[in-house]
């Protein structure tokens, strides 16, 4: 079974041992991060340092000239990824014979929240949520399809995986967080992540609901949470239903299924319109200023069914998400209907350490190529286990997975890739 590992560009960049010591563990195939929001990583092997700070979501290489004029925008890094740090890790990996595909994360950018406040989520009882772009929003979609497009088609890559395609809610690694005093349960973390933006109490008003009645109905839901009734009960859907009324909840759920759908099918398409232009350029990543704003227009009925796109060397350019199986879950494995996302994508990453059970609804549901990747993480002080890798990934092989992602190749400790190393030559 072909396993890829997780990569950020500072990882390879001023470390010249670092590809071959990749290759060396068996790993073929990098998702190397090209947009990535903030983050604080340890780097145990690097010559030049051992911790990096990156203090917002940045784009890893320089934005093109699409952004120009234009109010949203992708950051560029600071010190921690200067310049074309992704074409820079990409090359030597490349050289090293790993195939790269970039690692996209898109709807989660603090800094765009503090920023432009009015494009966040914002909850029920009016907190804004800077973390999280409400991907309703019209200004919001146009930036995340852009930016889709141009962080996925670098140069050299083969495929992109795209994390947080879809809704953000409540829920978020925030530093320093606080919010765990009220165990909310699904059916709670689920109200606090209801967004009540403009755009979305259109889309409320569209779906047969009076958005102020709603955001009542929804304090009110929440009321008994607060005061620890129930607390930490409420899971699955029927939870949901019962504290704020079946028809309140089943028009919520279809706003929002709508909106990460549409938002999933436009940037899937822009993608590859990206991948095509470039490959008809030469495979140089440069893509036409036209392509992703095609997919825009497309709005609700854009699918991406069309084009596939290409590498330079004629493979057809792949496209995953990562998924979660259940429609209205939040957070950077997205909500997703299985059948739906794998007749636009051609696979899913789906988050596996632990319990692999949520490849079930996957399997079967894609053509004979779809890909269906197990996601385990591999670094043991970050809840990983890397000593059962090879019987995890046998488990996940059962249940329908076809390859496997292991995170995170530039976190884990010599001893955790050398469990990896041994798993791996196992399972080959």
């Amino acid at each position: 079974m072909k396993a890829a590992a997780f990569l950020y560009p500072w990882d390879v960049v001023g470390d010249p041992d670092a590809p071959a010591r990749l290759a060396g563990l068996g790993i073929r195939q990098v998702t190397l991060a090209s947009a990535y929001h903030s983050t604080r990583a340890l780097t145990p092997r690097h010559p030049r340092h051992r911790v990096v700070t990156a203090a917002h979501a940045a784009v890893l290489y320089p934005p093109g000239d699409r952004w120009r004029g234009r109010e949203l925008q992708p950051y560029t890094a600071g010190e921690w990824a200067p310049g074309d740090a992704f074409g820079a890790a990409a090359r030597a990996l490349a050289d090293a014979g790993i195939e790269v595909h970039s690692w996209v994360v898109l709807a989660h950018n603090s800094r765009m929240g503090e920023e432009h406040p009015e494009n966040s989520v914002v909850n029920a009882y009016g907190d804004r949520y800077p973390w999280g772009p409400c991907i309703a929003g019209p200004a919001t979609r146009a930036y995340l399809v852009d930016l889709a497009a141009e962080a996925a088609v670098r140069p050299g890559t083969h495929g992109t995986e795209l994390e947080s395609c879809g809704w953000y809610g409540l829920a978020h690694l925030h530093a320093h967080d606080k919010i765990g005093g009220v165990s909310l349960g699904e059916a709670g973390q689920y109200l606090m992540s209801l967004c009540f933006c403009a755009a979305c109490r259109q889309g409320y008003a569209g779906q047969g609901l009076d958005p102020d009645e709603l955001a009542v109905a929804v304090r009110g839901a929440l009321e008994p949470l607060w005061r620890g009734a129930g607390e930490g009960e409420g899971q699955g859907w029927a939870s949901v239903e019962e504290l704020l009324g079946s028809r309140r909840a089943a028009a919520t759920r279809a706003w929002r299924a709508e909106s990460a759908r549409t938002l999933q099918e436009a940037a899937v398409t822009a993608v590859r319109a990206a991948a095509a232009g470039a490959a008809a350029e030469g495979g140089a990543g440069v893509v036409g200023e036209g392509a992703a704003g095609a997919a825009v227009e497309g709005g609700a009925g854009a699918t991406a069914q069309g084009s596939a796109g290409a590498t330079a060397e004629g493979r057809p350019f792949q496209v995953l998400l990562h998924a979660d199986p259940v429609s209205y879950h939040c957070g950077a494995n997205a909500g997703v209907d299985p059948a739906h996302v794998l007749a636009v994508a051609d696979g899913v990453v789906v988050p596996c350490t632990g319990d692999p059970r949520l490849l079930t609804p996957f399997a079967g549901q894609g053509g004979d190529g779809a890909v269906l990747a197990a996601n385990l993480t591999v670094v043991s002080g970050m809840g990983g286990s890397p000593g059962t890798l090879a019987a995890d990934a046998a488990r996940a092989a059962e249940l329908g997975a076809t390859e496997l992602r292991l995170y995170h190749a530039g976190l884990a400790s010599d001893h955790d890739l050398a469990l990896v190393k041994d798993a791996l030559s196992r399972t080959a």
